[in-house]
C-alpha cells in the first residue's frame, strides 16, 4: 500500500496521472497533469530560449548506421527499444539526432557557440522490475541540450549553465545542490589521450564556475565525463537531476568540422547538458518533496473560482476573465454547493488560492482570497489580476 505522499498516490489524489500495466512504463496523463507537465515544460523552454539556445526537433526512430555512428548500437543497445527486425531504435536519447541537425546547419567556426535544445519524447527498455511510478519510466520526457563550442568557450558555457540551474533549483524549492565529478568509465569510446583533455576542459570549466566536487570514479558517460548536480529533498533523499558533459568522441565520429573564412576546418567540442533529465521523474521528486503543494507558479490551477450559495455567479464569471487575462490558470466552482465544501475540495487538490464571489462581495467591488493556509482578505477586483497575477507568476529569468 502506498503512503500518502508517495508521488504515485498524490498523483491520484490530485488527479494528475495513472499508470496501468497495459502500458508498462508510460503515464497517462490527466487534464490537470498535463497542465503541470506543460507549466514545467514552459519555463524550462523561458529559461533555455533566453540563454541563446535554438529549439529543435529530431526523429523519435532512427536507423541503425546513427546508433552504430554514436556508439550507442555498441554500448548502450540493451538499454535501447528496437524495431522493425533489429534495423531502427526508438531513441534513448537525443544526441544523434542534434549531431545531424548541426552537420546539415553548416555553420561557421565564428558563429560558435551554437546552442540547440529539445524537450523531447525518449524511450528506454526497461526491466519490468525496475519501473517506479514517475522515477523510472520507459518513455519520458527529457531536456536535451547541446553546446557546440570551441575549447576557449567550454568554461563560460559551464558557468553559463551552472548559474541557470542554481536559480531553477531554488525557484523549485531545492537550496541544497551537491556536485559529483564523474570520471571515464571502464567500458568507453575514445582513448586514453582524449579522456586526459576532455577531463581536464571540465575540470577547469567547473572551477571557473566556483563549484566544490566529488569525484566519482567510472561514473562518466561513455563519450565523455560529465559533471552531476545532485539534489536533497525534505527527506534528505540524493537525487541526481541536472549534467553537463563534455564531449570529444561524437564530432569525431560525426565528421563535424567547421570552416573559418581562412580555408580551415575546425572540430568543435560538444557540451551535453540536461537541467532536470527526465521531467516526469523529476515531477515525482517535486510531488513528493512538496508533499503536492507545489509552488503557485507551476501548481495546475492556481486559482479557484467559488460562487456563494445564493447568487455571486455573475460575480465569479467575472472574477474569472480577469484572472484568465492576467494569465492565471483558473477554474470557476459554480455547483450548488455550500462553500465550506468548495474551499475542502480545492484544498484537497492542493490549489494555492481561492477566490470567494457571493453578493455582498458584488456589492462592494471585492472578492474573498483565501491562500493555502487558510488566511483570508478581501481584494478589490480592479486589483485581483495584477495581484494574484504576481503571487502565481513564474520566477524571472535571468536578464528579462
Amino acid at each position: 500500500m502506498l503512503h500518502d505522499d508517495d508521488h504515485r498516490a498524490l498523483g491520484h489524489r490530485l488527479g494528475l496521472f495513472h499508470l496501468q500495466e497495459e502500458a508498462a512504463g508510460s503515464v497517462f496523463w490527466h487534464p490537470r497533469g498535463l497542465q503541470l507537465l506543460r507549466a514545467l515544460e514552459e519555463h524550462i523552454r523561458r529559461v533555455v530560449l533566453r540563454q541563446g539556445y535554438r529549439e529543435v526537433r529530431s526523429p523519435q526512430v532512427l536507423a541503425q548506421p546513427i546508433w552504430e555512428r554514436s556508439g550507442h548500437w555498441t554500448v548502450f543497445r540493451q538499454g535501447m527499444l528496437v524495431v522493425e527486425g533489429e534495423g531502427r531504435a526508438l531513441k534513448p536519447v537525443s544526441c544523434p539526432g542534434h549531431m545531424e541537425l548541426v552537420r546539415r546547419m553548416a555553420p561557421l567556426a565564428s558563429e560558435l557557440p551554437l546552442r540547440i535544445a529539445e524537450l523531447g519524447l525518449v524511450h528506454r527498455d526497461e526491466p519490468s522490475g525496475a519501473l517506479h511510478g514517475l522515477f523510472r519510466l520507459r518513455q519520458f520526457s527529457q531536456d536535451d541540450g547541446h553546446v557546440f563550442c570551441r575549447e576557449d568557450q567550454v568554461a563560460g558555457e559551464v558557468v553559463l549553465f551552472v548559474r541557470s540551474l542554481r536559480a531553477l533549483y531554488s525557484a523549485l524549492g531545492f537550496d541544497q545542490v551537491q556536485v559529483a565529478f564523474s570520471g571515464r568509465p571502464p567500458n568507453r569510446l575514445g582513448g586514453d589521450a582524449v579522456w586526459d583533455r576532455a577531463e581536464a576542459l571540465l575540470a577547469q570549466a567547473a572551477g571557473a564556475a566556483g563549484l566544490a566536487w566529488s569525484q566519482q570514479p567510472g561514473e562518466g558517460a561513455f563519450y565523455g565525463p560529465k559533471l552531476e548536480f545532485i539534489l536533497r529533498d525534505r527527506l534528505g533523499r540524493a537525487w541526481q537531476c541536472g549534467t553537463i558533459q563534455v564531449d570529444l568522441v561524437l564530432p569525431e565520429r560525426f565528421e563535424l568540422a567547421f570552416p573559418d573564412g581562412a580555408g580551415e576546418r575546425h572540430r568543435p567540442v560538444v557540451l551535453h547538458r540536461a537541467l532536470l533529465g527526465s521531467l516526469e521523474r523529476f515531477l515525482g521528486i517535486l510531488l513528493e518533496h512538496h508533499r503536492g503543494r507545489l509552488p503557485a507558479w507551476l501548481a495546475p490551477e492556481q486559482v479557484v473560482v467559488a460562487s456563494l450559495e445564493g447568487g455571486g455567479a455573475g460575480h465569479a464569471r467575472n472574477a474569472c476573465r480577469i484572472l484568465e487575462q492576467a494569465g492565471v490558470r483558473v477554474r470557476l466552482d459554480g455547483r450548488a454547493a455550500a462553500l465550506s465544501r468548495k474551499v475542502a475540495d480545492a484544498h484537497r487538490l492542493a490549489v494555492p488560492y481561492l477566490v470567494a464571489a457571493g453578493p455582498r462581495d458584488e456589492a462592494k467591488g471585492s472578492v474573498g482570497v483565501r491562500d493555502a493556509i487558510g488566511a483570508r482578505r478581501d481584494v478589490q477586483l480592479d486589483s485581483l489580476g495584477a495581484e494574484l497575477g504576481r503571487l502565481c507568476a513564474p520566477p524571472p529569468i535571468e536578464g528579462e
